[in-house]
């Protein structure tokens, strides 16, 4: 179905939810079970529910005993093997509690880039979705260099969400909403719904992170587009908010998709 507004999000028909490093990890993990409950709540109805979760390298961190996210690629991609085993099974765990089972992917930009790899990935989640699983995707970081990074979950979120052609895009992060300007500054408001096509004019965005994740506002606003160029509804939301969001209550930034008669299949590599 088509999400036109957050009153249409309890019927959506396939959703995915992206959610960032510093959302589950650090001081911050407790709020993965919170998090599953929404997504469990959402699978119950029927939804086919993917989730696409950064936190792989901060999750790993501590068990490398790291303070700071490394800046060279092999202790990223160090950090990334040991928290990538850590993270699904924080998933699994919460999700055992519903009796749902989760299948972990993960994608580089290049999978995504070329037909057979991209045919490869499709037919898997879909697969995973027709058997009720709960695909949880990650950047392949153990192997992904530079050159073949999608550069931001909120990216690799946007193209899982054209490839299975999700109704909406979730997108989770420590800010609760697009705001006119970086949201500490002074006179900051928050944008409620951004019509189709919004230029968004006037409005300063910024990036305000931890220096666990790589993502910011700039990116959230690239992916938003993406998606919804592409059919798809998009939500902005603060991670503590998920229930709210999936129940199609106010909160966050709401994007209008694309009028079905505009809406394509934008070029993966846009």
């Amino acid at each position: 179905m088509t999400i036109l507004s957050r009153s249409d999000i309890p019927a959506a028909r396939r959703v995915v939810v992206k959610v960032g490093s510093s959302s589950i990890s650090g001081d911050n993990a407790g709020q993965i079970e919170p998090l599953v409950t929404a997504l469990a709540e959402m699978h119950g109805r029927g939804t086919e529910v993917v989730l696409v979760s950064s936190g792989a390298i901060a999750t790993g961190m501590p068990y490398l005993k790291l303070d700071a996210r490394p800046d060279d690629l092999a202790t990223q991609q160090a950090a990334a093997a040991v928290g990538q085993n850590v993270l699904i099974y924080r998933y699994q765990d919460s999700l055992d509690r519903f009796g749902i089972v989760a299948g972990q992917v993960l994608l580089t930009a290049g999978d995504l880039e070329h037909p057979t790899p991209r045919s490869n990935a499709e037919r898997a989640l879909l697969r995973l979705l027709g058997l009720r699983i709960l695909p949880i995707i990650n950047e392949n970081d153990t192997v992904a260099t530079h050159e073949i990074r999608f550069g931001d979950n909120d990216r690799l979120a946007s193209l899982v969400t054209q490839l299975v052609g999700a109704d909406l895009l979730v997108l989770l992060s420590d800010v609760d909403a697009l705001y006119t300007r970086p949201p500490l500054e002074p006179g900051a408001e928050r944008i409620a719904d951004v019509p189709y096509g919004d230029a968004l004019r006037g409005v300063k965005i910024g990036s305000v992170g931890t220096g666990l994740g790589t993502g910011g506002a700039t990116t959230k606003v690239a992916a938003a587009r993406f998606a919804t160029a592409a059919g798809a509804a998009v939500l902005l939301a603060a991670t503590p908010q998920v229930g709210e969001a999936l129940a199609g209550e106010a909160v966050g930034t709401f994007f209008d998709p694309a009028p079905a008669s505009a809406a394509a299949r934008p070029p993966v590599n846009a």
